[in-house]
């Protein structure tokens, strides 16, 4: 986990953080008014959210903009990521709280929501499941975690991956020509097939997870808060 997120704690590696962010994912202004969508399913009008992985501070903004009684924290490892959450929801500052880590830093809660969007194909199986986890016990009973990654059966991967890279570069993208990039990062990351993303989510106490998003290499859930899990 440690060496995927490295590149993300230097300032220089992460200034084009938003506009390539942008660029490289399908609908992803679409897909942060979905994510705001489901979170406010049943959500009080002064809702508090959980953004884990919040550096960049993108659905952040989205999620302040559509709803103005919402109030959120967010948590990040990198403090880079962070400078950049800032600057990008300053408008909204007196709402946000921003917080320097993992799960492990986040508030115990209870919050009314939380989102992890493009963060957990970082992590290893174990990691991803203890994240989980721990996004589950500072949920209230019932209310929703959204998340977004990528996620592809172990056999498509490289097709997938080169055709989100495509999508991300330019008219002249040449898939021979990516093909190096593509396989490293199938092998750097430690991507799970969509069926694992679900099991996972059941075994960390979520229930009903339900896909809503698919582009390319993408996925996105929704699941809710259930009972603890006892494994």
């Amino acid at each position: 986990m440690e060496d995927n997120l490295t590149p993300f704690l230097n300032p220089d590696a992460v200034g084009t953080y938003t506009q390539d962010t942008q660029r490289k994912v399908p609908g992803l202004a679409a897909l942060h008014r979905m994510v705001t969508i489901l979170l406010g399913e049943g959500a009080p009008a002064a809702a508090h959210i959980l953004a884990v992985g919040a550096g960049g501070g993108l659905e952040l903004k989205a999620m302040a903009e559509q709803r103005a009684g919402w109030r959120f924290t967010g948590v990040d490892p990198s403090p880079a990521m962070l400078d950049i959450a800032r600057r990008t929801t300053a408008p909204h500052a007196d709402r946000i709280e921003l917080r320097t880590g993992t799960i492990d830093q986040a508030p115990s809660g209870p919050f009314d929501g939380a989102t992890c969007l493009l963060m957990l194909h970082f992590l290893d199986r174990n990691e991803r499941l203890r994240t989980l986890k721990q996004i589950h016990t500072r949920l209230k009973p019932g209310r929703p975690l959204v998340v977004a990654h990528h996620s592809m059966p172990e056999s498509e991967r490289r097709q997938w991956l080169t055709r989100s890279a495509a999508f991300a570069g330019d008219v002249d993208f040449d898939a021979k020509s990516a093909a190096g990039s593509v396989k490293a990062m199938a092998e750097r990351l430690p991507l799970l097939a969509p069926s694992e993303d679900e099991a996972l989510f059941l075994e960390a106490g979520f229930s009903e997870p339900a896909l809503f998003y698919a582009a390319f290499s993408f996925r996105g859930w929704l699941a809710l808060s259930g009972q603890p899990s006892t494994r």
